[in-house]
């Protein structure tokens, strides 16, 4: 079982974290996640692998303050997000995470760089300065000369490397990814994660991202197994990237 101690620069930090949800209708309780304790140090690049119902979408939507445990903490960069209030947890999640989907959930409507600006019209950045921020960013991830092209216009790949640059635009200490392959052929996924490796290691910010798929596994610097609510095994496999940069 791998563990993080004290002296190291720990951004998210579980403790004995446990989430049961109620069916009324059937008259049960359901444990998704079961005294699960976990830290994620800045610049590490996690799995969190496990089948179907294993918990992995639960502890994602934890590490966010999507949702809040029924015991334990959650804290991100110090602080608890179970005493934050709503607005707290929405700036929060604006400024300090980014997010990439299975679905992409990109706007139809809008150009590859302003579904990749959105966040930071968000967050009133001035128009100069999103277009080199977000410019830059699609040129890492191969986009260059594709900025004007809506969702319909793009592949599935393609279209999920808008959502890599979007949720690296505001620069953010965490990503979170929730089964960011599922939709696409394998030699899509793996050239995706490829690209998100790239960033990790450029950026320096935390990936974490869910997955069932053995084959996307070996890419993760680091692998947590998850069964029926519990870690199973906790395995780094190369160690964090250097943290000193700009």
């Amino acid at each position: 079982m791998s563990t993080m101690d004290a002296s190291d620069d720990v951004l998210l930090r579980f403790d004995n974290v446990s989430r049961a949800y109620s069916h009324t209708h059937h008259g049960r309780t359901v444990r998704a996640l079961n005294d699960v304790s976990f830290t994620a140090g800045r610049g590490e690049f996690i799995a969190i692998a496990g089948p179907s119902g294993s918990g992995k979408t639960t502890m994602l939507n934890l590490c966010a303050g999507l949702d809040q445990p029924t015991s334990g903490t959650v804290s991100l960069g110090g602080r608890v997000l179970s005493t934050l209030n709503h607005q707290q947890l929405a700036d929060l999640r604006l400024r300090q995470v980014g997010f990439i989907f299975q679905a992409y959930n990109l706007i139809p409507v809008l150009s590859a760089r302003e579904n990749a600006e959105f966040v930071l019209l968000l967050q009133g950045v001035p128009v100069k300065e999103r277009r080199q921020r977000v410019g830059a960013l699609l040129k890492e991830v191969g986009l260059q000369g594709m900025e004007d092209r809506r969702p319909q216009q793009l592949s599935g790949g393609q279209q999920q490397r808008v959502a890599v640059a979007r949720a690296l635009a505001s620069r953010p200490q965490l990503v979170l990814a929730d089964e960011p392959t599922a939709n696409l052929d394998y030699k899509t996924a793996m050239a995706l994660l490829y690209t998100m490796e790239q960033m990790n290691r450029t950026h320096r910010c935390t990936f974490i991202f869910s997955t069932h798929d053995p084959r996307v596994m070996r890419l993760a610097h680091r692998i947590v197994q998850m069964s029926d609510g519990i870690i199973q095994s906790d395995e780094r496999r190369r160690p964090i990237p250097d943290r000193a940069g700009p």
